[in-house]
């Protein structure tokens, strides 16, 4: 087993950006007859062990899907601990993310989430505005589809207020209007849980991702698991399309 302080890597080689799909917290809380709640805090434990070793390594983003669009269909018990333990986390972390240069950014449309933790969201990206170091992106009331769509509006009233023309939208346009503007695609997604689906995580901009799922539930998921990971990336050859 590889022990996290070797590091082989030639840096070069590494993904720029890691996605996550953090699955698995209803599961690890099941198999030990513990609440879900107890899952999803110790995913935090998991989220906080995953940055430190990202960090470590030197890739440039990270970013993680916390709570997709369709989840607010869970009990609304659960949707609660969910944005409350969100709350509590953003104010025990957001002082080592900023003394670690780390920069807080938010996708989604949050608009639907508790005006009082929208604002807390808000105050913290832009305390980390100025960071230079890991981007960390967190996907909060996120969904692919949700934001193409809100792309595709943001497109249509630049077009009505003339700023261009129809001719002119084109793929870089269109991803100038996404959450991800600025960002480089993610070259690795990860997933947990063993599932073999994508849950409308940033359909856009995966068209060229390189997928790798674990069995590994999202709380037992550590440093170790993001070495195989890569490992495996590092070994595949990504032809982008093209016939090599």
């Amino acid at each position: 087993m590889r022990k996290q302080n070797r590091l082989p890597y030639d840096k070069e080689r590494l993904p720029r950006h890691i996605a996550i799909i953090m699955d698995g917290n209803g599961r690890w809380a099941k198999k030990r007859h513990l609440p879900r709640q107890a899952g999803h805090k110790a995913g935090i434990s998991a989220l906080r062990r995953t940055i430190e070793t990202i960090v470590e390594l030197g890739i440039p983003v990270l970013t993680v899907y916390a709570f997709s669009t369709e989840n607010w269909k869970r009990p609304a018990e659960e949707v609660n601990h969910l944005m409350n333990l969100l709350r509590e986390n953003l104010h025990s972390e957001l002082s080592d993310l900023h003394e670690n240069n780390i920069k807080l950014n938010i996708l989604g449309d949050l608009r639907e989430l508790p005006a009082g933790l929208r604002e807390e969201l808000f105050e913290a990206c832009q305390t980390t505005a100025g960071n230079t170091g890991l981007i960390l992106n967190i996907a909060l009331n996120y969904g692919g589809r949700s934001e193409i769509v809100r792309a595709a509006k943001a497109l249509a009233q630049q077009v009505k207020d003339g700023e261009f023309s129809i001719d002119e939208i084109n793929e870089s346009t269109f991803g100038a209007n996404l959450d991800t503007k600025g960002l480089p695609d993610p070259d690795l997604l990860i997933r947990t849980a063993g599932e073999m689906r994508i849950s409308n995580f940033l359909l856009w901009q995966i068209a060229y991702t390189e997928i790798w799922v674990t069995d590994v539930l999202w709380p037992d998921f550590n440093g170790e698991v993001i070495f195989q990971a890569i490992d495996d990336y590092l070994k595949r050859n990504r032809k982008f399309g093209a016939a090599i």
